[in-house]
């Protein structure tokens, strides 16, 4: 019974706390603008980045996206290992539930990015070496390959397959750690459209970009 109790309340204030969005915040704030309404539409970093440019701004979109993950996560693997030795347990699943926020969140219709940060800021909690072979493999392809959205997804799906040969402490976290992935990739489903079709905007480090 504590125990359900303890993962509704986690799955509630992680989900609405993942609704935040950075880019929603810093796009009406500082340019009076709506980032829903520019670029690709997503409210997300790589679109803020890509309309307004990389400015202190864009840094800020993605620490807030940062942190709405982080301090919800870090708060829940504290708490379920405390209460139930689950801190692998308890960061995956606050860390989904965030992403489940970014992607569907209750403050913006239900119109949200596509939890990539989100996820990033999930798995160190969960396995840093999991965590280094995935920023390994994003950084790679990103400045190889200069597509935010292969680079992207690519780690994302390395997470659970790392997971599985480092080892996890309980099958749920796999379960979790695929589930995760596979809403950062189904999320990214537009930007292979794009790819098909040879649309698709490369990443740029000088900001905007075409």
């Amino acid at each position: 019974m504590i125990l359900s109790v303890s993962l509704l309340l986690i799955a509630v204030v992680s989900y609405l706390l993942g609704g935040v969005n950075g880019a929603i915040i810093m796009s009406k704030l500082i340019y009076h603008d709506d980032i829903r309404k520019s670029g690709s539409n997503n409210p997300g970093f790589t679109n803020f980045k890509r309309v307004y440019g990389l400015n202190a701004a864009a840094w800020s979109v993605l620490l807030i996206d940062i942190l709405k993950t982080a301090v919800p996560v870090f708060a829940a693997a504290v708490y379920m290992s405390f209460a139930f030795d689950l801190w692998q347990f308890g960061a995956q699943f606050a860390g989904l539930f965030c992403m489940l926020g970014h992607c569907f969140p209750v403050w913006y219709g239900f119109k949200g990015g596509k939890a990539f940060i989100a996820g990033f800021a999930t798995i160190w909690f969960v396995d840093w070496r999991m965590t280094l072979i995935a920023m390994g493999i994003f950084f790679l392809l990103l400045f190889t390959l200069k597509y935010m959205s292969v680079a992207s997804c690519t780690a994302a799906l390395s997470c659970p397959i790392a997971l599985f040969y480092l080892g996890y402490s309980n099958v749920w976290v796999e379960v979790l750690a695929i589930a995760a992935a596979a809403l950062v990739i189904v999320r990214h489903y537009p930007n292979f459209v794009k790819l098909a079709h040879g649309t698709e905007s490369k990443f740029s480090l000088s900001g905007k970009h075409s």
